[in-house]
């Protein structure tokens, strides 16, 4: 699937049109790093033991870490960060992973109404791993070039 792009030289696309299309690798090396980087050492992301021990299917990522990469993936559509003017989600679902490999997160952004006169978009994401949704009712509104 190849991007639509988010070009003022075009009219706004239309409601359900697939924007774009992300995939990101979730491994450990990425909870060490976003753990140092958030200050959340909470153990059910590092621990095999304490994350089974609360109920988890083992280390699970966290929820913002997945949250970031959905936005990232929207940043990157909107060809400019400052362009995504307001962004929330649910969290569903934690994200497994595994040691050793990793887990796959999906992200699928789709066109939804548009504001010409403000020109803006709303962005609807479907966030997955696997067949499971991890985010619900993640949306945006962004800022048409």
């Amino acid at each position: 699937m190849t991007d639509v792009p988010n070009d003022a030289a075009g009219a706004a696309p239309e409601a359900g049109t697939e924007l774009f299309d992300r995939t990101f690798t979730v491994d450990r090396d990425l909870l060490v790093r976003y753990a140092g980087a958030s200050g959340d050492f909470n153990p059910i992301h590092h621990n095999d033991r304490v994350a089974r021990e609360v109920g988890l299917p083992g280390v699970i990522a966290h929820g913002m870490a997945t949250m970031g990469l959905a936005a990232a993936a929207l940043a990157d559509w909107a060809g400019d960060p400052g362009a995504v003017l307001d962004y929330g989600v649910r969290f569903t679902r934690p994200v497994p992973v595994p040691d050793p490999g990793a887990a796959e997160v999906r992200v699928v952004g789709r066109a939804g109404a548009a504001d010409p006169a403000a020109g803006t978009i709303r962005v609807d994401l479907t966030v997955t791993t696997g067949e499971v949704t991890v985010l619900s009712k993640a949306r945006a509104q962004v800022r048409l070039r």
